[in-house]
């Protein structure tokens, strides 16, 4: 039986909660929930800007996807919470372009849902978890 391991990497910031930052078990690799937070002091970033809050997110989902041994080119499944309806559009001009950026036409890109919803802070305006299979 293969054994399920806790994934952690100082690129991304720690849980605020009990979770990991993600879990791998075999090819199977999930990435909890992040958000816009810097990993070297815990402090959300970019208050009321859609666009580098999901650019931090993104980056901060990387971190770990590489931790667990993959990469985004690995990444099945993306999911995206978002505050507002309204930043749909400035999420997805970002998200596209960092996917672009780490995948380019290598794999295509993960699939996707996004949801509206209310998220765990008030600063958060994004949310994303992923998950991953590992070669």
């Amino acid at each position: 039986m293969t054994e399920k391991i806790a994934i952690h990497t100082d690129a991304a910031p720690a849980p605020a909660h009990a979770f990991p930052q993600g879990v791998r078990k075999g090819p199977l690799l999930t990435v909890s929930g992040q958000g816009p937070v810097d990993p070297a002091t815990g402090k959300y970033l970019f208050p009321g800007d859609v666009k580098a809050q999901t650019r931090r997110t993104l980056e901060n989902v990387a971190a770990i996807v590489e931790a667990g041994g993959a990469s985004m080119g690995d990444v099945m499944m993306l999911r995206v919470y978002l505050a507002d309806r309204a930043d749909f559009a400035a999420m997805n001009e970002v998200y596209e372009a960092f996917l672009d950026e780490k995948i380019g036409g290598a794999a295509p890109f993960p699939c996707r849902t996004t949801v509206i919803c209310t998220l765990p802070r008030a600063e958060m305006l994004v949310e994303v978890d992923a998950l991953a299979c590992v070669d």
